[in-house]
């Protein structure tokens, strides 16, 4: 602390050549306002104003084409890749049932020929050249994870069961629960490693590899339903760290037999973490990337599919900070054995691998960043990387056999991409700090002039935006620059002087500054520059798309390098004269609670005001998957937990403190926040605490106009 105010009084001692300097440091973008319209946003508008995003690109690729569909106003489109014209491809109203357009929606293709469209209470699929109803399937009201199978087998959640239908909604069990702890087909591992789903279809649709999740062992948390008459408790299921974990298997069904088998899974016992399921392409084997409890050992196994057996492991990461597998491999076009893999283990940053299933592998982008996977057709592979800027995405192609790489997006942004089935073209879809939105129908090949789909006017024009910047700041260790977003206040003039909202989420996973349209801006940001504020947002060692070193500083002291990069950050700012470096506040939500609260109780005479919303307060509070991952088990490493706990600082609060939480939060439960302020009671200290009632982790709908104004409030009432 004090040698970060040496620091600080020594930039400021330069008197007046000090003033002299108007315009912060390490800028590399600037965005004027829009206009001198007075028109200012509404907090509704900042918080809900849906009509202020620009307009983007609604299109999925059909499968087995080089067609861009889209479905508006009752008829289905393919837009021609060289002259962008638009061909009917059929009409809803030409169906039977199918009148006229409203309440209809398409839902996706199901192959070449087949339209899934629903009407709200069943989908029907349609065979889009004879334009007729080939099936229909009404479900009962609870279904959820339904998963549409060419192949005529349709399976499902209900309950905490796995079922399956046929294209004329009849039903058939694939495993029935009736044990409440007892899950199949859902999520597991509370959404960690890239989960997203339970049900994993095989490429021919004849069988399918199901999640089981056994919940017994785990701990439960009670949550308090205050609509019922006297209230009610209600208890979810939360694997703390250190504490008993799931136990996760994988199984598989065959439709046409009606049996299961189990995959022979037990490398690393009980609570070991299952994914990156991938089938072969030719239905024999299923690769499953096996993760132990600690995260620093990972295999990547084959198994039969027919019988469960374990056929081999193709490869294996360690890691004494984690190894953390969030993709499934990707097999090139033409071939059962050769595939992609994502990593950041083996040179630092996520590059792609050529392997195969004899465990031969092979580096194949040879980028200095991080790169995400495309699309392959078996002769080249395409991704998309930062090496041309961390806050800016474009798309790349490597050639197999000569390793020759080309850049395929020029425009300066972020570029995100959609590649055609075969990979002939890809749809462009882009944004930078002026351009609102763009989407482009581009070949692979370079032959064919572009075509435009959709240019996106500003839908923000009539309002006075203020001057958004970015730049950046280089972190505390001196390694890498920390790039920010910075916006001026309405009115800006040099020779005043500004209070500063830092807004803060700093956590795994995350990049809040971008180079896209505003800058990635959350527009309740806008509002409080109209108010007045400076508005900061950096991010710091420990988020995501800067390599692996960047990525895992964190490792068994969350919050100790984000602070330091954060205060460099503030330090900057208070380098600028027009900076009040007396009226510095702090917001962030979730992991951004546990920043702001760590901020302003470790740097006390620096924040003056801080909200914190769903703040995590003591690590061993929350869940084993993502905890223990960051962190290390409790048992390991008591030190860091120690260090990192907030209860320990919350004699040290001396600046205004607001928490906001959903007394519902079923991801950072309630333990979090009223431990703090339990502290805070034994020690004499005063802090302001908010409950929303019925939210979850995060306040949602007409809620979130409410807790914005109270955030806003508190700001202008104790920093403005």
């Amino acid at each position: 602390m004090q040698k970060f105010w040496t620091e600080l009084l020594a930039v400021l001692a330069g008197g007046m050549a000090c003033v002299q300097v108007l315009a912060q440091p390490g800028v590399i973008a600037t965005r004027p306002q829009d206009s001198l319209s007075t028109r200012m946003l509404t907090m509704e508008e900042a918080v809900l104003g849906y009509e202020l995003y620009p307009e983007r690109l609604k299109t999925v690729w059909r499968p087995g084409s080089t067609e861009l569909t889209k479905y508006e106003n009752g008829v289905l489109y393919a837009v021609n890749p060289l002259a962008g014209l638009n061909g009917e491809i059929m009409r809803t109203a030409d169906i039977e049932g199918f009148s006229d357009d409203e309440g209809i929606r398409f839902v996706q293709w199901l192959g070449r020929d087949t339209a899934i469209f629903s009407d709200g209470e069943a989908y029907f699929l349609i065979d889009a050249g004879k334009k007729e109803v080939k099936g229909k399937i009404r479900l009962p009201g609870g279904v959820a994870n339904l998963v549409f199978n060419e192949a005529g087998f349709h399976p499902y959640t209900l309950g905490n069961g796995l079922y399956f239908c046929d294209n004329y909604g009849n039903t058939y069990p694939v495993a029935v629960s009736e044990d409440k702890n007892i899950i199949y087909g859902q999520y597991v591992s509370r959404n960690e490693f890239g989960i997203t789903g339970g049900i994993f279809l095989s490429p021919s649709g004849k069988k399918v590899a199901f999640y089981r999740k056994d919940e017994s062992a785990v701990g439960t948390f009670p949550l308090l339903d205050i609509t019922s008459r006297t209230g009610t408790l209600f208890e979810i299921k939360y694997p703390m760290a250190g504490m008993s974990s799931e136990n996760v298997r994988l199984g598989v069904y065959d439709f046409a037999s009606g049996t299961t088998v189990y995959l022979d899974c037990d490398d690393f016992g009980y609570d070991q973490y299952l994914t990156g399921i991938t089938w072969t392409p030719d239905d024999r084997l299923i690769l499953v990337q096996v993760l132990d409890r600690s995260q620093k050992h990972m295999k990547l196994n084959k198994y039969s599919s027919s019988t469960g057996e374990f056929a081999g492991t193709v490869l294996t990461e360690d890691n004494d900070r984690f190894v953390e597998p969030q993709d499934p491999v990707w097999f090139l076009e033409g071939s059962t054995d050769r595939f992609i893999y994502r990593t950041d283990n083996r040179d630092g940053f996520k590059n792609l691998y050529l392997c195969d299933l004899d465990g031969n592998v092979g580096r194949l982008t040879r980028t200095g960043a991080d790169v995400m996977y495309a699309g392959n057709d078996g002769k080249k592979v395409y991704y998309t990387s930062a090496e041309v800027s961390p806050i800016e995405n474009h798309l790349f192609s490597i050639d197999i056999k000569t390793g020759r790489t080309a850049r395929l997006t020029s425009a300066e942004g972020w570029h995100e991409v959609s590649m055609s089935p075969g990979c002939s073209y890809f749809t462009d879809c882009y944004s930078s700090l002026d351009v609102p939105y763009v989407a482009d129908l581009c070949s692979t090949d370079g032959r064919q002039r572009s075509v435009n789909l959709l240019t996106s006017h500003n839908p923000v024009s009539d309002f006075r935006f203020c001057e958004i910047s970015l730049g950046k700041v280089r972190s505390a260790d001196g390694k890498y620059d920390n790039y920010y977003r910075m916006i001026k206040p309405a009115g800006f003039d040099p020779s005043k002087k500004y209070p500063v909202i830092l807004y803060v989420y700093g956590g795994p996973h995350s990049q809040l500054v971008r180079n896209t349209w505003l800058g990635e801006l959350r527009r309740w940001e806008m509002y409080m520059a109209q108010r007045g504020y400076i508005v900061y947002v950096q991010d710091n060692r420990g988020t995501m798309n800067r390599g692996a070193d960047f990525e895992k500083a964190i490792y068994g002291r969350c919050g100790k390098a984000e602070m330091a990069d954060q205060m460099e950050g503030i330090k900057m700012l208070c380098s600028l004269p027009y900076v009040d470096k007396d009226r510095i506040g702090v917001h962030g939500w979730s992991y951004g609670g546990f920043m702001t609260i760590s901020l302003i109780t470790n740097y006390p005479d620096v924040f003056k005001v801080a909200v914190a919303g769903g703040p995590v307060i003591d690590w061993k509070w929350y869940e084993v998957m993502y905890g223990e991952r960051y962190m290390g088990n409790p048992a390991v490493n008591p030190e860091g937990y120690e260090a990192t706990s907030l209860i320990n600082k919350a004699k040290d609060l001396k600046g205004k403190l607001l928490i906001c939480q959903g007394a519902v939060d079923n991801v950072v439960v309630w333990q979090h926040s009223l431990n703090f302020v339990r502290e805070c009671i034994r020690n004499n200290v005063q802090v302001d605490y908010f409950p929303y009632p019925c939210a979850q982790h995060n306040v949602m709908g007409k809620d979130r106009i409410h807790l914005m104004d109270k955030v806003t409030l508190y700001f202008d009432t104790f920093l403005l």
